[in-house]
């Protein structure tokens, strides 16, 4: 009985370690991760995310995949953090932008890990998804 509850203990231990570390996002991720420069969402400047503008998708992905998917899991379904499979259609891209720069609501915020371009690029990125 005692190996059992080690190993329940240990796990549950390593998945709270693995969901803390996750959402942390990531310092350098600008610099090595592709998106850091062009990977752009818009042309202007400001928050004029899902407005219209051509998405680098493929930019987008990589700053979700380095900044989000340990909260958000990589299909968007969510874990540690809600489902965003549908999030275009339940915030807006202003919410969205918001809530990825402020964070909140157990979310942490990345305006100081993430370039204005960068949060724009994931703002059109997931308010597309409907």
């Amino acid at each position: 009985m005692k190996s059992r509850n080690k190993w329940t203990l240990g796990l549950a231990g390593l998945a709270l370690v693995f969901s803390l570390a996750a959402c942390g996002g990531n310092a350098n991720n600008g610099a090595n991760n592709g998106a850091g420069n062009g990977g752009t969402a818009n042309n202007g400047g400001g928050n004029n995310a899902g407005n219209g503008g051509a998405v680098d998708a493929a930019a987008a992905e990589a700053l979700y995949k380095n900044s989000c998917i340990g909260c958000h899991a990589a299909d968007l379904a969510g874990g540690a953090g809600p489902n965003l499979q549908k999030v275009g259609g339940e915030m807006t891209a202003e919410q969205i932008h918001d809530k990825i720069a402020n964070g909140g609501g157990g979310m942490p915020a990345f305006k100081d890990q993430l370039t204005d371009a960068e949060i724009d690029s994931l703002t059109s990125w997931l308010a597309a998804k409907k």
